[in-house]
């Protein structure tokens, strides 16, 4: 009771000297004996009872109790659940100060449908990790805007994956989520742009921050570091996305940008002309520092990040790394 009320009384201290506009609040890192909630807020768990069962057992390993979203494994069409389904179960784990994250089973499609469905009030006064990937981007950008930092980072279908493939995502995961330091040191790409800022770091799917556009969960990227994945897409639809993003300024002052995967791109009957790489370099403002390659997204290696946490970036090329490193 005397922490929750010290913890309180710390974030109205932040938000009344007007804190949190530059440095985000920080949920409180997990502890054993912490529990977890495992919920599906977009996309359809068909077949997966066997992955959630191995994410439980993940998290438990770790001292965690988990506590699955009733309902879960519910269908609707493309959806794990209606929208008052999938939005009652997010909401009552945003409620619940005894969940202490909020752990994303899949992404898929369907996040933004709850956006402004949700009440944050109660997390506002007991903030928890939001955690995923992909299509909860959406949330991300959300709770961004609301002073909050959330956790980029494997889902509960990462788990699928050969195990061997997965231990550097499951280790920066486990490290995340219970507050060990982040330092990454990156294989440098011939396409980098080099190098030195130091910001927060936002962003995530391509596809997913573009739709933000236009609305409240829309991004202010003055002074930040971009990062952004995609995957499934045509070159000229990243293009078109890039393009669109730019028109909207997000480009104009951001301090850096990370490149994550960019997997399983389509080939289009007509050919785009360029490599993924130069395609970015062509459609992002020439002085704009760019870490390629970047281990996060739809590939089995998916490297935690936080969001809205000030990082130390290098970006170097040929046989120097290039390094990541997140403020505590």
């Amino acid at each position: 009771m005397k922490k929750s009320f010290y913890f309180f009384l710390f974030l109205f201290f932040c938000r009344w000297i007007g804190f949190s506009q530059d440095q985000l609040i920080t949920p409180p890192y997990l502890k054993s004996g912490d529990t977890i909630a495992i919920l599906a807020p977009a996309g359809i768990l068909k077949g997966r009872t066997e992955t959630i069962n191995k994410a439980k057992q993940l998290a438990e390993s770790w001292g965690l109790k988990v506590v699955l979203g009733k309902n879960l494994f519910n269908q609707n069409n493309h959806f794990a659940g209606t929208d008052t389904e999938r939005c009652q179960d997010f909401q009552e784990a945003l409620d619940n100060p005894n969940i202490k994250a909020v752990w994303a089973a899949r992404g898929g499609y369907g996040s933004v449908r709850l956006l402004d469905k949700l009440d944050f009030t109660k997390f506002k006064t007991h903030p928890k990790w939001v955690i995923g990937y992909s299509d909860i981007t959406a949330f991300h950008n959300h709770i961004h805007n609301l002073g909050f930092e959330t956790l980029h980072a494997m889902m509960a279908t990462s788990l699928e994956e050969k195990p061997e493939e997965i231990v550097q995502t499951i280790a920066s995961f486990k490290e995340a989520l219970f507050g060990s330091k982040l330092s990454y040191s990156v294989k440098s790409s011939s396409y980098n742009r080099e190098g030195k800022v130091k910001g927060q770091v936002i962003g995530g799917n391509l596809a997913i921050v573009t739709s933000m556009l236009g609305s409240s969960s829309q991004l202010n990227t003055a002074n930040k570091i971009l990062f952004l994945e995609e995957i499934g897409e045509y070159k000229y639809s990243i293009d078109r996305m890039l393009q669109s993003l730019k028109r909207a300024n997000y480009f104009d002052q951001v301090k850096a940008v990370i490149i994550g995967d960019m997997s399983l791109i389509k080939k289009n009957t007509t050919k785009w002309g360029s490599s993924i790489e130069q395609l970015i370099l062509d459609a992002l403002p020439k002085d704009i520092p760019i870490l390629f390659d970047f281990p996060a997204g739809h590939e089995p290696d998916n490297r935690a990040m936080i969001f809205g946490r000030t990082v130390n970036l290098s970006i170097s090329k040929g046989t120097n790394p290039s390094k990541i490193e997140f403020d505590e």
